[in-house]
């Protein structure tokens, strides 16, 4: 062992939450160590060359950013851009024997009234969305502002919102205002699904997980667009990388923390460098980690019972070129936002009641993604060739699936594809690009890939069940780690990952709040 070396703050895991938080303490002026297990910062936020003889550089796990509050880019003084999709969704359909399509423009225009009318006949459905959305936008923008100050309690948010909306997102399952508002299964649906993302819930859960999730994915700059970062999540990580490190905070790589020894002035962590144990000794330590990970390394027995369980499919491809669809669209404008599959509200109920059956669902809801019509530079080499990644992202696949039985990953990538098929022209396949060794190009990630790769309990990509953005009415707020909604058992040590309150997705929310804790106790 070598001697103790001393510093303000050691932060275990340079996830961009460790990173943003390291960036906000170094230029605070404290000595700052950030010791990541990877060889490589980012955690799940990083760009990949995956596939052999391919140039283009994927988003291999989290692929938009919506939560990132536009101030704390500009306070850390981010070198990132952060574009616009030019449309926000397509949801394909057949009805009838017919094959259409309902567009969500960005912004929302003629076209969008036009697409509700041709698939529901008349002009309620698309007001009732409109009023939907504004009674979001109204919670929204109550929320937004609270999330890089200390907590507020929850009757302060609730006084700012209508009683009727605060019922139906907050205190109500969210199936019952969705079933309420609208009538057509595919606009139910196209609703519900930001309320499953990575959560395996029905839409009418009594725990109300679907509920906080679905707020966390409209909530970001009250406005709740999910943007993509130029260069890839990589150019994000690098950006706050480079805030870090040119703040005077000191990275190291390959270094997985066994332990932390919390003391009576700070806490002791100790990691393996590769060849030999090293430690450090902090006023504070920032734990990056999911708290089910840290309360291992604070000397607890693992608890099996507790242990978060991710509910999620993400399959990375490279095409020579976007399919074309059987409705006729311009595959260009199909795929440039968020295109749905088997997201009917009716097949996302059946999926969830399959997948709690113990089976990988017959019709996979998912939703598909095309970064590089919004940028290009993702593909190197191949830009301009036609070439296009493309990222799906499924639901209703919860861990528990794929831990029986081993074939269940394959089942559920084919049944991915076969939803998506069932909407195209010419299948998949054959446009799917082949890698140096005559491979298709196409990568897919199950909750125990995700787990193994990135140290995330149960491949749970929130760290665990995201809770309100607000503190309980009768929640202690005395010391500014519970302000700011970090705390933990021991007071040196605290949360800044996914899973602080308001921790969770690409937000940096953990990071920063964990540092305004630390500089309000140092």
């Amino acid at each position: 062992m070598t001697p103790s070396r001393t510093h303000d703050v050691v932060i275990v895991g340079a996830g961009h939450n460790g990173l943003v938080a390291a960036a906000y303490l170094a230029r605070a002026g404290l000595s700052v160590l950030v010791l990541e297990r990877l060889p490589e910062v980012g955690g799940a936020a990083v760009s990949t060359q995956a596939f052999p003889g391919k140039p283009a550089r994927l988003s291999r796990y989290s692929y938009l950013v919506g939560l990132m509050p536009d101030a704390l880019m500009a306070e850390l003084d981010l070198d990132v851009r952060l574009v616009s999709r030019s449309t926000a969704s397509y949801t394909p359909y057949l009805r009838d024997g017919r094959a259409g399509g309902l567009v969500v423009e960005r912004p929302e225009g003629e076209a969008t009234r036009a697409s509700f009318r041709e698939l529901t006949g008349g002009d309620e459905e698309y007001a009732a969305w409109r009023h939907f959305y504004a009674d979001v936008a109204d919670l929204a923008h109550a929320v937004e502002p609270t999330l890089m100050r200390p907590l507020p309690h929850e009757r302060d948010v609730r006084a700012a919102v209508d009683p009727g909306i605060w019922r139906n997102l907050v205190e109500r399952p969210l199936g019952e205002a969705i079933e309420a508002r609208f009538s057509d299964d595919t606009v139910r649906g196209l609703v519900a699904t930001d309320a499953l993302i990575g959560t395996f819930a029905s839409m009418h859960d009594p725990s109300l997980a679907q509920n906080r999730c679905f707020l966390y994915h409209l909530v970001g700059n009250g406005t709740g667009e999910w943007r993509v970062p130029v260069g890839g999540m990589g150019a994000l990580t690098d950006a706050l990388a480079r805030a870090a490190t040119s703040a005077g905070a000191t990275i190291v790589t390959g270094a997985g923390v066994s332990s932390i020894s919390p003391g009576p002035d700070g806490a002791e962590v100790t990691w393996h460098d590769g060849s030999a144990d090293q430690s450090a000794t902090a006023r504070r330590v920032l734990a990056g980690v999911a708290p089910w990970v840290l309360r291992i390394l604070l000397g607890q027995e693992e608890d099996a019972d507790t242990k978060p369980a991710g509910a999620q499919l993400k399959i990375n491809f490279l095409l020579d070129r976007l399919p074309a669809l059987r409705s006729g669209v311009d595959p260009a404008a199909a795929f440039a936002g968020t295109l749905h599959v088997a997201e009917d509200y009716s097949l996302l109920q059946q999926a969830y009641d399959d997948a709690a059956a113990g089976f990988v669902p017959t019709m996979m809801p998912g939703e598909v993604y095309c970064h590089s019509l919004s940028d290009p530079s993702i593909l190197g080499e191949l830009a301009g060739t036609g070439a296009h990644t493309l990222t799906y992202f499924g639901l209703h696949t919860p861990a528990v699936l794929f831990e029986a039985d081993p074939g269940a990953k394959e089942v559920a990538v084919q049944r991915a594809i076969a939803a998506l098929d069932e909407h195209l022209a010419e299948p998949l396949s054959s446009v799917v690009s082949r890698d140096a060794e005559g491979n298709p190009c196409l990568e897919a990630k199950i909750p125990q890939d995700v787990e193994r790769e990135l140290a995330m309990p149960g491949g749970h990509i929130f760290h665990g069940h995201l809770d309100w953005p607000w503190a309980p009415n009768r929640a202690r707020l005395e010391t500014p780690a519970q302000q700011w909604g970090v705390q933990t058992d021991h007071p040196s040590v605290l949360l800044c990952g996914s899973g602080a309150r308001r921790g969770g997705a690409v937000s940096g929310l953990g990071g920063h709040n964990a540092a305004q804790a630390v500089l309000a106790e140092l």
